[in-house]
């Protein structure tokens, strides 16, 4: 049997909602949003590391605008 995962989101998120989750899985991370749950991305360390960096330095501020 395998062991349930354990999904952790941040203190930033609000109880109602709106926030992504992540769980380990066998060294991968998987990602799913709380208002969709069976939607789940799978990712290695790095290339999220990476993503969050360039989230927090601003690199993808220009998109969108």
């Amino acid at each position: 049997m395998t062991a349930p995962l354990i999904w952790q989101k941040s203190s930033f998120s609000h109880e109602e909602g709106e926030c992504v989750e992540l769980a380990t899985v066998d060294g991968a991370i998987q990602l799913r949003e709380s208002d969709d749950p069976n939607v789940v991305v799978t990712t290695a360390p790095h290339p999220l590391r990476t993503l969050i960096r360039g989230i927090k330095a601003g690199e993808f501020d220009h998109l969108g605008a």
